[in-house]
């Protein structure tokens, strides 16, 4: 079993919204890493960010402390005394989760991932089938790249992807999420959308032989014991964990265009309906 620090750093970034302009300037000094031997002192410390003794014990108590003393010593313990979790079910998941990680490290592929964004970007229409988990999936997918400036749509419906084949040509992308690499109506569509000159593309943790005449690039995502029945942790996290990194590669052909775009649609959902 794994040990893992207990960190009251994350409850901090939790915090930070519901902080003022100068408690922010404090809890972003202590969300960056400093090394254990650092001293921490409530003097020391006021000096280093020009901020009060007294703006620290308020800062403190906002995070939820009774003072910058407690404060400070959770956070020195977190930085130099790794403890066990308490419980081996927190330990089991936390574990799954960086096995997870592990994996996709080892089977990401940098060029195949530029080669998936570039057909992001030439396709005139991207379409993304998904059942299930992946349907889920599919969606927050959309969502996510709508918000960054592509023209995509999530379909999970059987018989929509059945008609949505009919208007596919060579100017569409469709995309495929299924972790099992079997799911019937995905590669039927699949297949369908090759026949059509549409490029193809599949998700999948389960490469198969037959799969690779109709998909343009097939990107495995890791695999878990279990993962499709979602028993331990969620079955999406891992193409999520994919779809993360490809975003930010589409995020980086036009950074400022993009990043100006999601503020756009931010700005939008704030609205209030009339």
């Amino acid at each position: 079993m794994k040990d893992y620090k207990k960190s009251i750093v994350p409850y901090i970034e939790s915090m930070v919204n519901q902080l003022t302009p100068l408690e922010q300037k404090i809890a972003q000094y202590f969300i960056e890493y400093h090394d254990p031997l650092t001293d921490f002192s409530s003097k020391n410390i006021s000096t280093i960010l020009y901020v009060s003794e007294a703006s620290l014990t308020r800062f403190a108590k906002k995070c939820g402390f009774s003072g910058y003393r407690e404060f400070i010593y959770l956070y020195q313990e977190s930085l130099t005394n790794p403890q066990p979790l308490s419980s081996n079910l927190m330990t089991n998941v936390i574990d799954n989760y960086q096995e997870i990680l592990n994996k996709t490290y080892s089977i990401i592929e940098e060029e195949k991932i530029i080669r998936i964004t570039q057909l992001l970007l030439s396709q005139n229409r991207v379409y993304i089938y998904g059942k299930g988990s992946s349907g889920s999936v599919a969606n927050e997918m959309k969502f996510r790249f709508m918000r960054i400036g592509l023209v995509c749509e999530a379909i999970t419906d059987n018989h929509i992807m059945r008609m949505n084949q009919v208007i596919l040509d060579e100017d569409c992308l469709v995309i495929g999420l299924s972790i099992s690499g079997q799911t019937e109506e995905v590669l039927n569509g699949l297949k369908a959308a090759k026949k059509r000159g549409a490029k193809t593309i599949l998700f999948t943790a389960n490469q198969t032989n037959k799969i690779l005449d109709y998909c343009d690039e097939i990107q495995l995502f890791a695999l878990k014991d279990n993962l499709s029945k979602g028993n331990i942790i969620s079955p999406q996290l891992p193409i999520l964990i994919i779809i993360d990194i490809i975003y930010a590669f589409f995020m980086e052909t036009n950074r400022q265009d993009r990043q100006e775009m999601w503020q756009d649609t931010f700005e939008a959902l704030q609205e209030k309906e009339d």
